[in-house]
């Protein structure tokens, strides 16, 4: 039996098609084992988002080579899409597989070992099948990940995806339905929505959209909670907020892509909004939904912005006062517009930037979790945690705040009510079951 060890890097789209991969190739009776342990394939789900993303991918791959020189080791994914041909030159790798193969891995492995060649690389400008990869299981317990769309048709000025990826490809909705429903008769309670463009997600199908779908999802039995990847602007409507706080088995926690909140910064990023009309939208939600965990990514010194604009971005961040910001310091991706931007910014001027709204995103987190105390909150047990001599055990509420609470009998995977007393650490409930 051959052993096999993956490892992923990226997204939860990448995470989920690893997970997926891992399924394909047990059910094909290869051993799955440890990254760090002796095995005869070495398979990295790549990353290319950023020029870091790049070097990991390269470092993981040459890492398997130190472990076994006699293995073979594959790069799948984004960077094995987008630097094909530099992989193939490269020593450390046997087999580059690029996107919308990942379905094919196993076939191309026994190709591989009998010497025959085959086709592991698509030009994704032309692809317009949705890869099929399906999940009955994932590494946590109680919620998973599902991905229902792939491809990004945006091409914002700064993201290589659109290239690695190719266009928007949507799951149709009875095969989406079927893997929940697997889901949901294998113990899990929670299900994450997520895409590479999740809101263009039925653009390339007749009579479907992202509403339909979550309302198709809803009506899963056993499904008692349903989160939302990261999702653009521009589908928050009325309508839309309306309908999702019609459904209780949504949870109130929406991560909207912002990047700046300077309209000139987001005119050179060609996002497709304004900062007024991002504004809208988060009142949108609020006014549907009772105080809503909303989050959000933010660029830290994109090409062009000045100390102006960067000062625009802080005070819209501080007036909005999202739950949690995830900053990014701007990474220069060569085959992107705005790799050739003049005025690139200074990395010491990035990274004074970057410290400063993580400073303030430590402040509206902490706003956001103290309003919270004394609130009666619903918890999904996932896992115990030991602090400070007891046993707690620990999960998420639907805002997705991490909750402890102590009882004599295991609760894992159990939807409890529960009261906020304390915070332990920066954003850690300790509540009192009900």
């Amino acid at each position: 039996m051959k052993r096999v060890a993956l490892h992923n890097l990226g997204c939860k789209v990448n995470a989920y098609e690893t997970e997926a991969m891992q399924q394909l190739l047990e059910e094909a009776g290869y051993e799955i084992v440890p990254f760090e342990d002796q095995a005869d394939i070495y398979i990295v789900n790549t990353c290319t988002v950023t020029n870091v993303a790049d070097r990991k991918s390269r470092q993981m791959l040459h890492r398997a080579r130190r472990q076994n020189p006699h293995a073979l080791v594959a790069a799948v994914g984004c960077y094995a899409q987008a630097a094909g041909e530099k992989l193939a030159g490269d020593e450390g790798v046997d087999l580059v597989i690029g996107n919308n193969k990942k379905k094919e891995l196993v076939s191309i492995l026994k190709a591989w070992e009998e010497g025959r060649k085959t086709e592991t690389l698509l030009d994704l400008k032309q692809e317009k099948e949705y890869e099929e990869l399906f999940i009955t299981r994932t590494a946590g317990h109680t919620r998973a990940y599902v991905k229902v769309q792939d491809g990004c048709s945006q091409f914002c000025s700064y993201c290589i995806i659109p290239y690695t990826r190719g266009r928007v490809r949507s799951r149709r909705r009875e095969d989406v339905c079927r893997e929940v429903g697997r889901l949901a008769e294998n113990g899990y309670q929670e299900v994450i929505l997520t895409g590479i463009h999740l809101s263009s997600y039925g653009a390339d199908l007749e009579g479907e959209n992202l509403l339909s779908l979550i309302r198709a999802v809803h009506e899963i039995p056993g499904i008692r909670r349903i989160r939302l990847g990261s999702l653009e602007p521009g589908i928050v409507t009325e309508e839309f907020a309306k309908a999702l706080s019609g459904m209780e088995k949504i949870c109130p926690h929406f991560h909207l892509s912002l990047q700046s909140g300077c309209n000139e910064t987001l005119k050179r990023m060609n996002r497709r909004y304004t900062a007024e009309e991002y504004e809208e939208k988060c009142g949108i939600l609020r006014e549907a939904f009772a105080n809503p965990a909303l989050t959000t990514d933010v660029i830290a010194g994109f090409p062009g912005e000045t100390r102006e604009e960067f000062e625009e971005t802080l005070a819209f961040l501080k007036r909005i006062a999202f739950f949690e910001t995830h900053i990014f310091k701007y990474s220069r991706r060569q085959g992107t517009r705005a790799a050739a931007m003049e005025n690139q910014v200074p990395e010491e001027v990035k990274a004074e930037r970057s410290r400063i709204l993580l400073e303030l995103d430590r402040k509206n987190t902490a706003g956001y979790v103290l309003a919270q105390m004394g609130r009666q909150v619903e918890i999904l047990i996932e896992e115990t945690l030991e602090l400070d001599g007891k046993v707690y055990q620990t999960g998420h509420t639907r805002e997705y705040i991490r909750a402890a609470v102590l009882s004599g009998r295991d609760l894992t995977n159990q939807i409890v009510s529960a009261r906020v007393e304390k915070l332990m650490g920066e954003r850690l409930f300790l509540c009192k079951l009900l």
